[in-house]
């Protein structure tokens, strides 16, 4: 049996709060294996923005372990994790995180500097990646010449760019309206379809609707993990 990309045992989170410990998650279980496709939801304060914090590599657990790719990343270095980020992570993000002075072409290039390729490797799949979210016609342009979801598939090309095990995306329709959504949702759907692992974290059931898996958190523990039995096909 395939090993799971991800497999957290009893991870717990507590944040200091004046003279209080407020404990955000409490002891979660969860395995995803290679080539799922999974939204995390969960009302405002029930863990899932702390839980994907974790999943990325941006937080360390208080307790428990998360084997991400068979590498214990509980136990590990800022700058270990840094690595991790930049190679085994792809991040989408509601609000894009572009720098505005910077063409598309160079946006997604950025991962590809931190991992040490030269400028030639860097342009030739930076080029691969922006024709594959269909814009080749826009690398020369900067984010203030793009739509908002125009904005989002640069985004998105910047996560695919290192090849990485996981796509991790945070509310990434949040800031679009409803057929650049579908859209986007359209452009998940394909890059799950070519092998890609996915994990979308929302609050929106639309949204969710397209992962074949829907895990629900509450109070900082999974209160539901259900398979999707009829996700969203692509339009």
């Amino acid at each position: 049996m395939a090993k799971p990309i991800i497999d957290i045992k009893g991870i717990t989170r507590d944040f200091p709060l004046g003279s209080e410990v407020v404990k955000v998650l409490k002891g979660i279980d969860l395995k995803i294996n290679k080539g799922e496709y999974v939204a995390l939801m969960g009302p405002s304060g029930s863990g899932k923005s702390t839980l994907m914090n974790l999943l990325g590599c941006l937080d360390t657990p208080t307790s428990g372990s998360y084997i991400l790719n068979g590498k214990d990343a509980s136990q590990m270095s800022d700058d270990e994790l840094a690595e991790i980020r930049n190679k085994e992570i792809g991040f989408v993000f509601q609000t894009f995180n572009l720098l505005p002075r910077t063409t598309a072409l160079d946006n997604v290039a950025l991962p590809m500097v931190y991992a040490g390729y030269n400028k030639s490797e860097r342009n030739e799949r930076a080029t691969e990646v922006l024709t594959q979210v269909g814009l080749a016609d826009r690398m020369d342009h900067k984010p203030n010449q793009l739509s908002g979801g125009q904005r989002q598939r640069v985004a998105v090309a910047r996560a695919l760019v290192n090849h990485p095990s996981i796509i991790l995306a945070d509310e990434p329709t949040g800031n679009l309206d409803s057929k650049t959504s579908v859209e986007i949702m359209n452009l998940f759907d394909e890059i799950h379809a070519n092998g890609n692992t996915v994990i979308l974290v929302t609050h929106e059931e639309d949204i969710a609707e397209h992962a074949h898996r829907i895990i629900r958190l509450r109070d900082g523990i999974i209160e539901s993990d259900n398979v999707n039995p009829k996700p969203v096909q692509q339009l």
